[in-house]
Order: C-alpha cells, then sequence, then structure tokens
C-alpha cells in the first residue's frame, strides 16, 4: 500500500508538472512583475500572511515572495533589530555561539541572518537541498562518477575512523542523501540544546571527522535520522571524487548559469565548505533553484541538471514524519485530493522555498526565529497559501 500510495504522489505530480518551452518566462536578469489577480491568486489571502507575519504573530519572518507562471506577484520584506534581539545572548557562550565571535555566533547581526548588511539571507538548511542539486549536476556532467551505492568509508582510511563496524561499512553515499545513515545522531533537540548533534558538531574544529566517528544506531537505509552531519559529509566526498571544491563548482555550473552573483557560503574551521548550513542567498535567488526543479532541470534551453536527478531528488524515499517524506536532500509535502506533492527546502529560524508544481507556483519565506517555536509549520503555511490559489493555464 505505502509503495502504491509513492508511486501515485510521485505520478500525480510529475504528470501536471509545469513544461519548459519557447513562450517560459526565464528569470536570469531577474523576475519579472506582475499582480496576485493576473495569475488567479486571491491577493486578500496574501494579505492577512502578510498582515499576521508583520504583526508578529508569525515571528521574526524577514521576507515573503510570490511566483507565478515565472512572474513575481507578490513581495514583503519586514525590518527587524537584531542586534538589539538577540544582544544578550550574542555575548554569552552557548550552543549557538560555541566560539562567541565569527560566522558560528547565530546571534552575531553582522553575520546572521544577513550577511554583513548586504540583503543576502542565510539560508541554513536549505543549503542542503542545494548541495544535492550541486551533486546532481556533477553527476550530470560526469564529474562525479560514483555510485550513489558507493560505500561511504571508500573515502576514509577506517583505520583512523573510531567504531566501525558491519553496518558504518555499509553506509552509503544514497543513506547520506536520505538522511538514513543510520549513524547515532540527534537533531530533535532544540539547537540552543547542549545535547544537539549538530550544535556539537559546529563546535569542533574537525566536523567530519566528528560525524565519521559517531557510532551506528540502527541499520543504514532503514531509519530516517536528520542530520546535518550527514550533508557536511557530501562537501568532503564531492571534493574526494571530483577533485573540486563544491563551492567554485557551484559557481560556475548552478549560480552563474541562474544569474545569482550575490551569495555567500561559509566554511568550517578546516576550510571544507559547509554543505550542511552556510549558503546566504538572496530571496529571489532562491526561488530561481526552485524554478530550475520546476523546469526539470532545464534553464534558457540548457540541461544545467538531467531531469532523471529532479525526478530521482523528487521520489519520496522514506517518511520524515506524520506529515512529510523526504527525497534527496528534499522534503515533500502530500496535500490536497487528489493527492499531490509540495516540494520543499527547509531551514533553521524559518526558511522556506516552497515549490507547488501543479501550479506553477513558487513562495520563499525568511526568517530568524532561533529562540522560539515557529508560529506556523509548513503544512500550515501550505494550506493558507493555496487556499487562495485558483487554477491557471501560465501559458494562455
Amino acid at each position: 500500500m505505502k509503495i502504491m500510495l509513492t508511486v501515485l504522489l510521485l505520478v500525480a505530480s510529475v504528470a501536471t508538472q509545469a513544461q519548459s518551452s519557447a513562450s517560459t518566462i526565464w528569470p536570469t536578469q531577474g523576475w519579472p512583475d506582475s499582480t496576485p489577480s493576473a495569475v488567479a491568486i486571491d491577493e486578500k489571502q496574501l494579505a492577512a500572511f502578510d498582515a499576521d507575519n508583520a504583526s508578529g504573530k508569525h515571528p521574526l519572518v524577514d521576507s515573503m515572495l510570490v511566483i507565478r507562471c515565472g512572474q513575481r506577484v507578490y513581495q514583503r520584506k519586514y525590518s527587524h533589530d537584531y542586534g538589539k534581539i538577540y544582544f544578550r545572548e550574542a555575548h554569552q557562550k552557548g550552543p549557538l555561539n560555541a566560539r562567541l565571535t565569527g560566522p558560528y555566533n547565530y546571534f552575531d547581526p553582522d553575520w546572521h541572518p544577513y550577511y554583513h548588511g548586504t540583503d543576502e539571507h542565510t539560508m541554513q538548511s536549505v543549503s542542503k537541498t542545494v548541495t544535492s542539486v550541486t551533486l546532481g549536476i556533477a553527476i550530470t556532467r560526469k564529474d562525479f562518477t560514483a555510485g550513489l551505492d558507493t560505500p561511504v568509508l571508500k573515502y576514509f582510511d577506517p583505520s583512523k575512523v573510531a567504531n566501525v563496524d558491519e553496518r558504518k561499512r555499509r553506509m552509503t553515499i544514497r543513506d547520506v542523501l536520505t538522511m538514513t545513515t543510520g549513524l547515532d545522531w540527534d537533531e530533535e533537540t532544540p539547537y540552543n540544546d547542549p545535547r544537539n548533534a549538530a550544535s556539537l558538531m559546529e563546535a569542533t574544529d574537525d566536523w567530519v571527522q566528528f560525524v565519521i566517528d559517531r557510532p551506528m544506531a540502527h541499520q543504514p537505509g532503514s531509519t530516517f535520522a536528520y542530520s546535518s552531519g550527514a550533508t557536511e559529509l557530501l562537501a568532503y566526498i564531492f571534493k574526494k571524487e571530483t577533485g573540486q571544491d563544491i563551492e567554485e563548482y557551484a559557481k560556475q555550473y548552478l549560480f552563474t548559469p541562474l544569474g545569482i552573483d550575490h551569495f555567500y557560503w561559509k566554511r568550517n574551521p578546516v576550510g571544507l565548505v559547509d554543505t550542511e548550513g552556510g549558503l546566504y542567498l538572496r530571496a529571489e535567488d532562491l526561488a530561481r533553484i526552485g524554478y530550475l526543479y520546476l523546469h526539470h532541470g532545464m534553464w534558457v534551453g540548457t540541461q544545467i541538471v538531467s531531469s532523471d536527478w529532479v525526478q530521482q531528488s523528487l521520489t519520496p524515499r522514506i517518511d520524515s514524519d506524520e506529515s512529510s517524506k523526504y527525497g534527496f536532500q528534499w522534503w515533500l509535502f502530500p496535500h490536497g485530493e487528489p493527492v499531490r506533492l509540495a516540494w520543499a527546502a527547509l531551514g533553521f529560524g524559518g526558511q522556506r522555498l516552497l515549490v507547488f508544481p501543479e501550479d506553477d507556483l513558487i513562495v520563499v519565506f525568511t526568517a530568524w526565529d532561533i529562540l522560539g517555536n515557529d508560529a506556523f509549520d509548513t503544512p500550515e503555511a501550505i494550506q493558507r497559501i493555496l487556499a487562495g490559489v485558483h487554477p491557471f493555464n501560465c501559458s494562455r
């Protein structure tokens, strides 16, 4: 039954995806502007969402962006004095401020949520999705030739890895992509809790060694356990397999072709790209990542990433919780009748890229609510957004 549901969800999603054509709008030089009513969206619904953001009902939201039919139809930005809001925490050592200074003080307004006063916003774990896209590009271009079932320990000297057993030897790249490594990893506790594995990792000097040394808790491929450490392994594996730095690769083969020329990507203490959470992008540029996948990896007539990789990435691989499934570093949210899938890239603090393929719709939120509980979860956001979206033929 579960396999049949998964197939139906995929077929329903792929069968009605927006198709690239000669009339497709390509926002390489920026998104053209339109209005909600011009693309059959009820502006009152968006205005109600905007009012909740502005009033603080949804705390510390920084921006909201709606794209339909390749046009920007609604955008709002909200100003917050983060230097004042997090002043006390910025000067107290803790799990989100293990080093007191520098890029991993999450309360430092020079670093979070905006990079040094620019409009480049921290993406946090949306970085994981962009990492998956970049890996797919390298596979498409045959620069990354190892199969997804390649054991992770191929890239390590096992004699220098702790807690090696048969389960760890069977852990593969595919398991890393689907958050089913089997490693003992607790990222369910809040990030400001000293027991959170991701916060413990970021307090060390060698993140990759910290991750690969973890003992095994499950058979690889069997159990979903969200892990920032798993994605950091991808930065290391990418460099070992291709001989190239994943940031430089993404700049050449992803960001530049899409017209993304404003970004920053943090690195860990040993200089490896922080693929688990270090990317900064503008909301408008994050939307382009969604648009690329909405068009099956195609951009202005060029296949940036193969449609096969896009499909694989957006295929539900495992249940992540009661409301969502997980692909290759993409969250997948079933909704509606008949059941459809919303694709999502999510990040700590309230970063959201939501893609609704049947509606040719992309919605982006940025925020920096890192101490409270987000006042609206993703399924609620999906429900509220779609309440005002009506059928529309973008090609007319």
